[in-house]
């Protein structure tokens, strides 16, 4: 295993283009962390860095408490496994695998023994004959991972290994990921821009944006206490309801006005501040068709049937309609005009600069 460290990580490409700014960071021996972001967001680039593919151009890398930043991508014992499976298409699956070992000198009885237990452990002796072609998108990069696996890597270092399979082997092989981590014990950093991927595979994620990290927590965490309306809005599926307004004092509390919204703030936020601000509820907290303190009259313009869920679009003025999370096969239309309310102990506020606006301690947001 390996203990992973990042200080004050940097790099910029010729140009000037800044792509990783000052990270800090830790993913301690054993532990799964997902770095997850948008498109561009530096996470690549920070892995590569790891890696030993790119140079930084400030900070330092630690395995271990040594810094490797001069040291060849072969030395730092890392396993990488890539979105593409850049499998060798002339040789077979067996080739593929054993590639590594054979490089290294390791003799040819424990390369074909080691091939074999790899193999078995991601359920693929059935393909050690074949060659990558002759494989699907899921088996190749099964391929991939027990071509990585062979090598006994001191940490895993993962970049969007799912991003071109479809949906079902997408679950089948994050599962099979999972299950890897667990037995191995190893040390795994992850990269992915799917949230789900982030969610179920994680002990922590870090959360970037523009070559920072914005929010390091478990993935409940990160879901449920977001810093800042950027993690707000980046995280979820479907994302948080976001309403445009502002805050107005009175002798009688705080009240946030938007468009189609007048509603009261609940005590814990009764504190905030006067000005523009951002209100907003995850979709689950968006309650249809009940009496409630914040009642909004809504028109449906979407309803989108998910077979356990079905996700209802409502317009009341807003510059884009507030979706409600209702439990199965919901009894409306596009068209039809109901009552809903926000959740006031589920509501979330952000300042005009996209800070969250802490709940008073002690007190549910």
């Amino acid at each position: 295993m390996a203990r992973i460290e990042l200080r004050g990580l940097r790099k910029v490409y010729p140009g000037g283009v800044e792509a990783v700014t000052g990270l800090d960071l830790v993913v301690e021996e054993g532990e799964f962390v997902v770095l997850v972001g948008p498109s561009g967001c530096g996470k690549t680039t920070t892995l590569r860095m790891i890696a030993g593919f790119e140079e930084p151009t400030a900070g330092e890398v630690r395995l271990d408490g040594r810094v490797v930043n001069d040291l060849e991508p072969g030395a730092r014992n890392l396993g990488m496994v890539f979105q593409t499976h850049a499998l060798f298409p002339h040789k077979t699956v067996f080739e593929n695998i054993e590639f590594g070992p054979r490089m290294r000198k390791v003799d040819p009885a424990t390369r074909r023994r080691r091939v074999r237990e790899v193999a078995a452990r991601l359920h693929i002796e059935h393909l050690l004959d074949k060659r990558p072609a002759q494989c699907s998108g899921g088996e190749a990069q099964r391929v991939a991972l027990a071509r990585t696996l062979v090598t006994e890597p001191c940490a895993f270092l993962l970049d969007e290994p799912l991003a071109s399979l479809d949906a079902k082997l997408r679950r089948e092989l994050r599962a099979e990921i999972d299950r890897l981590h667990q037995e191995l014990g190893r040390t795994f950093l992850y990269v992915t821009h799917d949230q789900e991927e982030a969610m179920t595979l994680a002990d922590r994620i870090a959360v970037m944006r523009e070559g920072r990290l914005e929010q390091v927590g478990t993935p409940l965490e990160v879901y449920a206490d977001p810093v800042n309306l950027f993690v707000a809005d980046f995280f979820g599926s479907p994302s948080m309801n976001l309403l445009p307004g502002r805050v107005r004092r009175t002798a009688g509390g705080a009240w946030f006005e938007g468009p189609g919204v007048a509603l009261a703030l609940p005590p814990a936020l009764a504190g905030a501040p006067e000005g523009p601000a951002t209100l907003g509820v995850r979709p689950e907290h968006v309650r249809v068709g009940g009496p409630g303190a914040a009642p909004l009259r809504c028109r449906v313009t979407l309803v989108e049937p998910l077979g356990r869920d079905t996700l209802l679009y409502l317009e009341h003025g807003a510059a884009r309609p507030t979706v409600a999370v209702v439990d199965g096969a919901a009894p409306y239309r596009a068209g039809d005009v109901l009552a809903a309310e926000l959740a006031p102990e589920r509501l979330y506020l952000f300042d005009a600069a996209g800070r969250r606006v802490r709940p008073r301690e002690g007190v549910t947001p």
